[in-house]
């Protein structure tokens, strides 16, 4: 009878292979995620804007805005995108930018009385009063109901013009309007009007 070599077989223990396996999906999801975004695009060098500010810009923000800047710069007629992009510009501080993608959404859809109020917004913000009150004046001229822009006419007319009496005018016909309307201090314009 033929001797059988008897040979020694070793085991991995279940620990062993799980970690394996678990460094196995992290080395894999990573390198995914790496090609993806060295096919979009996105691994490129950004030039810096040196007239607006990141300060503030949450890592969620600052991914949103480079997903939709992708998104309209593909889709320029994208009017959801520009909005949005726009928005987070506003919230983010981004005085110019929101002007630019407000100016582009408004250019595709001119008659969003609200979107000319943010508009007006953007450009008292960047020092530019005149442009603020002919965007409150668009968004009034479309919705002559529209409180925000006729209290933000207001605000303009009152400290960044000088213009009390049409500052006190426009506050005025806004009191017709809705003498309940309540500024962010929390005073209605009534009472917002008679300390002025």
């Amino acid at each position: 009878m033929k001797k059988v070599k008897e040979v020694e077989v070793k085991y991995i223990t279940l620990n062993t292979a799980l970690i394996i396996g678990l460094v196995a999906l992290i080395v894999g999801f990573i390198l995914g995620n790496v090609y993806s975004l060295y096919k979009s695009g996105s691994l490129g060098v950004r030039q810096i804007n040196p007239s607006s500010s990141s300060q503030g810009v949450s890592m969620d923000q600052s991914g949103r805005m480079l997903a939709l800047e992708r998104e309209v710069e593909n889709n320029p007629n994208n009017t959801a995108a520009w909005l949005e992009l726009g928005n987070l510009y506003f919230d983010t501080g981004k005085f110019q930018d929101a002007i630019q993608a407000y100016s582009k959404y408004l250019s595709l859809n001119p008659n969003n009385a609200n979107v000319w109020t943010d508009l007006g917004v953007m450009y008292r913000r960047s020092g530019n009063p005149s442009e603020a009150i002919s965007s409150f004046d668009k968004a009034i001229e479309l919705d002559p109901q529209h409180e925000q822009a006729r209290f933000n006419k207001g605000i303009v007319q009152f400290y960044d013009l000088g213009n009390r009496d049409a500052a006190l005018q426009v506050w005025q016909e806004l009191i017709k309007l809705n003498p309940n309307f309540q500024t962010t201090s929390g005073q209605t314009i009534k009472e917002f009007v008679e300390n002025k």
